[in-house]
């Protein structure tokens, strides 16, 4: 019984801190949801049902809808490019060869990185006048003129989408390196043995055993990146006329640009329910797909 309390008295100080960094933000900030909350008027903080989430969706300057497409555009084509060539990565290093240490620091230094400071650099890169990737494009013949990368709608998502591929591709080869590792070269030689080819040995031998890592990182690396508005708001704020606003921008938009504490949360929460229903539905299938198999 002393014992189970010492061990009580010791996870005081972690459970005071997860409640007052992680709880209390997370239960003010539903709260601030519901409220009249604006730094130009804290004399009028006040609740107001649910008049921030209806002024949100029905507002006329920024288009909810459209923002909610863009966040869907952004996560999943930067999910898909992010794996892809972050399980490419993983395949080229599995194997050991010189240099291998030194090479895989440099890969995933990028990772370490402010994702602030990434967007500023890939700004300059995409700038439309004396960017670099113009220059380069110009000089190979595979353009004439310039493109505003950043100040056209139609290719400022596409050059947002590319610098977050460029910045979470590590993250994917980090966690698919690790799990390849771990898979045992016995079950390589007996599929050899068996006549498999390399194609086969992929589909029928390594993914299925880092199946639960697959699994895990695509989810983890779904909410970051429906809630990274770094890169977008270092290169764009959300424009040009909303083409790469996401849910995660607007939101800081509506904090640190017009003060709107109540909006701003409202919207946090609307991020929040979404993630919920995505990560219920997603565990769901992939839950069934192993039982299928």
């Amino acid at each position: 019984m002393k014992k189970n309390k010492w061990y009580i008295i010791m996870m005081i100080p972690a459970l005071l801190f997860i409640g007052i960094f992680i709880y209390y933000p997370l239960v003010k900030g539903v709260q601030m949801a519901f409220q009249n909350y604006n730094l130009f008027n804290l004399n009028d903080i006040h609740y107001i049902g649910l008049e921030n989430f209806k002024k949100i969706v029905t507002s006329t300057s920024v288009s909810f809808w459209q923002i909610l497409r863009n966040t869907f555009v952004w996560v999943f084509f930067s999910l898909i490019f992010q794996f892809l060539l972050g399980f490419l990565l993983a395949m080229m290093l599995r194997k050991p060869f010189r240099g291998r240490s030194i090479y895989c620091g440099f890969v995933f230094y990028t990772w370490a990185l402010c994702g602030f400071a990434i967007g500023l650099i890939w700004s300059w890169l995409f700038n439309g006048q004396f960017g670099v990737i113009n220059d380069l494009l110009m000089k190979v013949g595979l353009i004439k003129n310039n493109i505003g990368w950043l100040s056209e709608p139609g290719v400022a998502m596409v050059s947002v989408i590319i610098t977050n591929v460029w910045y979470g591709v590590p993250y994917f080869g980090i966690m698919l390196l690790a799990a390849l590792q771990s898979v045992p070269n016995e079950l390589y030689e007996a599929a050899t043995i068996d006549g498999c080819t390399g194609i086969q040995q992929l589909f029928y031998v390594t993914i299925p055993y880092i199946k639960p890592t697959i699994i895990s990182t695509v989810l983890l690396r779904t909410m970051w990146i429906v809630n990274f508005p770094d890169i977008i708001y270092a290169m764009t704020q959300g424009g040009p006329i909303n083409s790469t606003n996401i849910l995660a921008s607007h939101m800081v938009t509506k904090v640190f640009t017009e003060y709107d504490y109540g909006q701003g949360s409202a919207i946090g929460v609307i991020i929040m329910v979404i993630l919920l229903l995505y990560s219920i539905i997603y565990l769901k299938v992939m839950k069934s797909t192993e039982d299928d198999i």
